[in-house]
């Protein structure tokens, strides 16, 4: 871009304190001119924001010679009209949107040639971390340890290792992991992986089957990772086509002392038959999500020593929140310098989302 660009950032007040970090905010004004409004619209994850003229005529108003919007929760969605009223729009960004993008017509940006990207992912690196810590906590058996010493206080400090008690699987070192789901999260744990020299089994129709070369992994059936696993890791999206995915039969094809682990969504997994399992006490869970949430107090899984929970926490750390608009300014300034954008939203992504077939491939 030959001028100086102009960027409108719609949010509510509430994201603008906990998402735009100051430094951030001056690094975009040290390439472009940056204009904040706050709109205090409801946001979902499920549903667009409600139509809205009087704030769809404001953002049109403020933003009339924009170059580009960066929207997160509060933003009006950004229909064809507004694009239309927005001639020299040409970058959409979301901040927070679970790569739903419920805030933007994909398809009509996409239309009229306008960069649409999502920096949602900035949550990854915590998640993936977390992902972690649950796993290698899991193969010790680490909830039923820490059950011994928290709640049963009567019992023997030291385990009797002949029979096996904190070490059903031992160390994660060699071990066999599945991967449900390699989405931002999935493939950050990859690289957390790699001094662990696993092997990995994939389930995942939407990312590129390149992948499996780049970080030496084998994607297969969802059959194959339950039942191939040492740990289950559960990194997919909560999607029409994820939702109860995981029900009695899949969790039956687990091996027995199995690991699940799930960061991602609770609503993947049919509680059920989870607890049932739990209860036969043939597989160990690692949890930070659960369905419902929050978990009832009088829910079975709260007692179960095979279960380790975290309450939904692995993405919430205040640094990941200022990461999302880190990686949005990354994203800015690649575009303005004419480079390729990494978090961009395509016809995969918004397929994941929707549980839609993935788009064939060439």
């Amino acid at each position: 871009m030959a001028d100086r660009p102009k960027v409108v950032i719609a949010t509510n007040q509430e994201s603008r304190e906990l998402i735009i970090g100051d430094d951030d905010l001056e690094r975009l004004g040290a390439i472009a001119d940056v204009h904040y409004e706050r709109f205090d619209a409801p946001s979902s994850w499920e549903e667009a924001p409600p139509s809205d003229p009087v704030a769809n005529a404001r953002l049109v108003e403020v933003a009339r010679d924009a170059d580009a919007l960066i929207v997160c929760h509060g933003a009006p969605r950004i229909t064809p009209e507004i694009m239309d009223a927005l001639p020299k729009l040409r970058f959409i960004g979301e901040l927070e949107g679970d790569r739903f993008a419920r805030r933007i017509d994909l398809e009509a940006a996409w239309e009229r040639g306008i960069k649409t990207v999502d920096t949602t992912n900035g949550s990854s690196y915590g998640v993936s971390e977390w992902a972690l810590m649950l796993t290698v906590l899991g193969l010790r058996d680490g909830g039923r340890l820490n059950r011994r010493i928290i709640i049963d206080r009567e019992a023997e400090f030291h385990v009797d290792h002949e029979k096996g008690a904190g070490y059903r699987r031992g160390e994660l070192t060699g071990k066999t992991v599945g991967m449900i789901g390699a989405g931002h999260i999935g493939r950050r744990f990859l690289e957390l992986l790699k001094p662990f020299r696993c092997q990995v089994f994939v389930h995942d129709p939407y990312v590129p089957r390149e992948l499996a070369d780049i970080y030496d992994v084998t994607f297969t059936s969802l059959d194959n990772v339950l039942s191939l696993s040492d740990v289950i890791v559960c990194l997919a999206p909560i999607t029409p086509a994820t939702r109860g995915m995981l029900g009695a039969r899949e969790f039956a094809l687990m091996q027995d002392d199995a690991v699940f682990v799930n960061v991602s969504r609770g609503a993947i997994v049919q509680s059920d038959a989870l607890i049932a399992e739990l209860q036969a006490e043939r597989i160990t869970a690692c949890l930070d999500v659960f369905d419902p949430e929050p978990i009832p107090v009088d829910s079975p899984i709260r007692d179960l020593p095979g279960a380790f929970l975290t309450p939904h926490i692995a993405g919430y750390q205040r640094k990941d929140y200022w990461r999302f608009f880190t990686l949005m300014v990354d994203e800015f300034e690649r575009f303005i310098d004419g480079h390729e954008t990494r978090y961009d939203l395509l016809p995969h992504t918004q397929a994941d989302r929707t549980g839609a077939p993935p788009p064939a491939r060439g």
